[in-house]
């Protein structure tokens, strides 16, 4: 008897189980930074699981990992994905969700035996977490990378992207050559956990998400005037801490005249130098990251946090430098995309919230290369980057027969068919 087309869901927890073992902890946290060992297990676990299920395996010049179905290299694919790599004690579900269900739904549609117009592809994307600076491999597929980008790009130890991908007997110059053609991809769908609260507070399985946030991020430092502490008067003192203080102080009212509801800034990181209990800092260093939906209210926010840096440098003495680290524009999500999610989303009558994504992803290079969607499921508790990183089963499952029903709107050849009906086949491990 025929039924509707689902997932096999006991084979995605089962994969999801097992990939959170790879790099892991004793304090659970997992580590599968770019290009190290764990990375590297983690791949090879995830080839091994692409060629089990009989699907093509192809990997491209940016060490990005593509399980294929029903490749021909003429018609445009149907594209999925996220990352396997992780932050530093990162969470078993962060990037690696995404994968895993663009895998299984390749799996599932194989063994449906549904007829295909487009060709699937589910990809692993190198460095999405940003070793090297972020978003790598699918910067390499919408061809973005330099030389020049290439070269420089290097850890927070002085680890080059080149001698990293080298290591593994990989050309870092090789990922120009992974670019693909916007007419190669007919669109591309990324789910992933949401990484904030917004879903488990509203108690909504799913969120349809309709732009991601641009982001500029920036080393600053202010240079004042080394001093003891104990001997150097108050109103004698060039102290660089004192601006840095002064400068976290604005960051509200700089977001409130020049920001937006879906404005975000943050220091993240501070280093006084010389660093020392009885020194009057001379010099404090600190990271700056800024975000929005909107690329105009960025360069605003650009302009606004520069001129207060630059108005409270010179009113204490102090020096004032950056360096741009990163920019990453914002992204609408294609109409068209964002509806049908939405359709099939109330035909499966799932609750279901539109919203935007705080967080950088692939999905937003991808972007500039192919019409792109996401699907959020909740974060318990918003947790992310961090071993508590957790979704409830139902709402994984909920998310991936999701995306399952929009691919098959989007790749399928009778899509209606497809939806409606499965073969009944024997269950693959």
């Amino acid at each position: 008897m025929n039924h509707p087309i689902r997932v096999n869901f006991e084979r995605l927890r089962e994969d999801v189980l097992a990939l959170s073992r790879i790099g892991q902890t004793p304090d659970q946290g997992i580590h599968r930074m770019a290009f190290s060992e764990g990375d590297l297990e983690g791949r090879r676990w995830f080839r091994s699981r692409i060629e089990a299920a009989g699907l093509e395996v192809y990997e491209d010049g940016a060490a990005n990992l593509h399980a294929r179905l029903d490749w021909d290299d003429k018609r445009p694919s149907v594209m999925m994905g996220s990352h396997l790599d992780t932050v530093p004690g990162g969470g078993p579900l962060d990037g690696a969700l995404g994968v895993l269900v663009g895998l299984e739904v390749l799996r599932t549609v194989k063994e449906a035996g549904v007829a295909l117009k487009h060709p699937l592809e589910a990809v692993d994307f190198t460095d999405e977490e940003g070793r090297f600076g972020g978003l790598f491999g699918s910067q390499a597929i919408a061809g973005q990378l330099t030389p020049a980008v290439i070269h420089n790009a290097r850890d927070l130890d002085g680890v080059t992207l080149t001698e990293a991908m080298a290591s593994w007997g990989l050309d870092a110059n090789a990922a120009l050559f992974a670019r693909r053609a916007p007419d190669s991809i007919h669109a591309y769908l990324e789910l992933h956990i949401e990484q904030g609260p917004v879903l488990d507070r509203n108690q909504v399985s799913i969120g349809v998400v309709d732009a991601i946030t641009g982001l500029f991020k920036w080393d600053v430092r202010l240079m004042g005037q080394t001093n003891h502490a104990g001997t150097t008067p108050m109103d004698m003192r060039v102290d660089s801490f004192q601006g840095l203080a002064e400068f976290a102080g604005e960051i509200n009212r700089i977001l409130e005249e020049h920001g937006s509801p879906h404005s975000r800034a943050t220091i993240g990181r501070v280093e006084l130098k010389p660093g020392a209990a009885n020194t009057v800092p001379g010099q404090t260093s600190f990271s700056l990251d800024v975000r929005d939906t909107d690329a105009e209210t960025l360069r605003n926010l650009a302009d606004a946090f520069r001129r207060t840096l630059s108005a409270l440098a010179r009113r204490r003495d102090l020096m004032f430098e950056f360096d741009v680290l990163s920019e990453i524009p914002p992204m609408r999500c294609d109409p068209g995309l964002v509806q049908l999610v939405t359709d099939t989303a109330e035909r499966l009558e799932l609750k279901h919230l539109r919203m935007p994504s705080g967080a950088a992803h692939d999905a937003q290079i991808m972007g500039s290369v192919t019409r792109t969607g996401m699907i959020f499921v909740p974060s318990l508790e918003g947790k992310s980057h961090s071993a508590s990183e957790w979704t409830a089963w139902e709402d994984i499952e909920r998310g991936a027969n999701l995306a399952l029903h929009t691919v098959l709107q989007l790749a399928a050849a009778d899509a209606g068919a497809a939806i409606r009906e499965q073969k009944p086949k024997r269950k693959q491990a």
